[in-house]
C-alpha cells in the first residue's frame, strides 16, 4: 500500500511539472505551486480582492480624467465663476454698480439692503454599479465607456446649469426682484429721484433678412444697451459682444456676425461686432440674447461649491456588495447658477416679427 501511494505521489508530481512544462513554464514545482500561489489562482477570471480593485478603479478614474478634461463647454463665454464656501451665497452687493465719482466732504456708501438675492448650492451625482460577477469573468470592457460619459455628463453639469438659468430668464428673479429679462427694472432718475423703469427685454425676431429687420432686431438691442446708465446718471459703457442663440438661429446669427452683406444685399453693419455662441441647451428657437461678458462680472453665474470629483465604494464587506454583489463609481459635485448684472444682458423672446 505504502508503494502504491508513493507511486502515485510521483505520478502527481509529474503530472504537474508536466502541466508547467507544456504552457511554456520552467519546471519548478516548488516554486510554482505553493499555498499561496493556489490562493491567488483565478481560472477563467479575476480574482476580487483589495489588489484587483485598486487597480481595476484606478483605471476607471483615469479614463473619468481624461474623458473630463476633453469635454467642450461653453458656458465660461457668458457666465462668471463665483467660488461658494457655505451652502448658499449672497448677492445683494450686485445691486451696487461701482462707479468712481468726485470725492467731496464725506465718502458716498451704496446702500444695497434693501435688495436680497441669494443662490443655494445643490448637491449632483452620476452613479455607475458595477457587478462583482463582471469582475470575476473579466468583462469589464463595458464600463470604460459609462466611465468617459459619467465624466462627461459631470463636464457638462455648469453648461448644463447656466443655460437652465438662462431658459427662466424670462421669468425668474434677479437681485433687484424683477425678472432677469424685464420691461420695468428700477433705476434711480437723477432729475426727479425717484425710480424710473428701464427695460433690457425686446420681442423681435433676429433677422438678417434686411437692413431694417437687422435693425429693428440686433440693432435696437446694441444701442440699448450701449445708453444704460447707472443711479446717478452716468453712463455704464456697456460694450456688448456676444450674441447668444439657440441652433435654430446659428446661421442668421453668423450671418450677421461675419458677412459683408445682408440678405437683401445692403451692406452689414454690424459684421465684426459681435461674436456668436450657440447654446445647444437653449429650450427657445426664436429667443436669443446680446451679452456683455468683458467686465469682471457677467450676466450669469456659475456657483462651484465643490467642483465634480471621481468617486467610489469599493469596499468588500460593504452592504451593498454583500447584499447584491455590486461595486459602486461616478461623480459628485455641489453648485448652482444665477443671474448678475442684468444690466450686462438683453433677452429677446422672438415672438415679434
Amino acid at each position: 500500500m505504502k508503494h502504491i501511494l508513493r507511486t502515485i505521489g510521483a505520478m502527481s508530481v509529474f503530472a504537474i511539472i508536466a502541466c508547467c512544462w507544456f504552457v511554456g513554464e520552467p519546471a519548478h514545482a516548488a516554486t510554482l505551486i505553493t499555498p499561496e500561489n493556489v490562493a491567488g489562482m483565478a481560472f477563467g477570471g479575476l480574482l476580487v480582492n483589495k489588489d484587483s480593485l485598486d487597480v481595476i478603479f484606478t483605471n476607471l478614474k483615469t479614463l473619468f480624467n481624461n474623458a473630463f478634461t476633453g469635454a467642450e463647454t461653453t458656458w465660461q463665454k457668458i457666465a462668471m465663476e463665483v467660488p461658494s464656501t457655505g451652502s448658499k451665497n449672497d448677492y445683494a452687493w450686485l445691486s451696487m454698480f461701482p462707479k468712481m465719482r468726485k470725492w467731496v466732504g464725506e465718502k458716498f456708501i451704496n446702500n444695497f439692503e434693501a435688495f436680497k438675492y441669494a443662490i443655494v448650492n445643490d448637491d449632483f451625482e452620476a452613479t455607475v454599479v458595477v457587478k462583482r460577477n463582471d469582475i470575476e469573468d473579466d468583462n469589464l470592457g463595458i464600463y470604460n465607456p459609462q466611465a468617459q460619459m459619467a465624466a462627461y455628463s459631470s463636464a457638462q453639469l455648469p453648461d448644463e446649469l447656466v443655460y437652465e438659468a438662462v431658459n427662466a430668464a424670462f421669468t425668474a428673479l434677479c437681485y433687484d426682484g424683477q425678472y432677469f429679462f424685464d420691461i420695468d427694472h428700477p433705476v434711480n432718475d437723477p432729475a426727479t429721484g425717484l425710480p424710473a423703469s428701464v427695460s433690457n427685454k425686446g420681442t423681435k425676431k433676429l433677422s438678417c433678412a434686411t437692413l431694417a429687420a437687422a435693425q429693428a432686431s440686433l440693432g435696437v438691442a446694441r444701442t440699448t444697451m450701449r445708453k444704460f446708465k447707472d443711479d446717478e446718471g452716468r453712463p455704464l459703457g456697456v460694450r456688448p459682444k456676444v450674441l447668444l442663440v439657440p441652433p435654430a438661429l446659428e446661421d442668421t446669427a453668423n450671418v450677421l456676425a461675419n458677412n459683408e452683406r445682408l440678405e437683401d444685399g445692403k451692406q452689414n453693419p454690424y459684421r465684426g461686432t459681435v461674436e456668436v455662441v450657440v447654446g445647444d441647451w437653449l429650450t427657445s428657437d426664436t429667443a436669443w440674447f446680446l451679452l456683455d461678458t468683458s467686465k469682471p462680472v457677467r450676466p450669469f453665474i456659475y456657483q462651484n461649491r465643490k467642483a465634480p470629483v471621481f468617486v467610489q465604494q469599493i469596499d468588500p464587506m460593504a452592504d451593498n456588495v454583500f447584499n447584491r454583489a455590486e461595486f459602486n463609481f461616478g461623480a459628485e459635485a455641489r453648485a448652482a447658477a444665477g443671474y448678475g448684472f442684468w444690466q450686462l444682458a438683453w433677452g429677446s423672446d422672438g415672438t415679434v416679427a
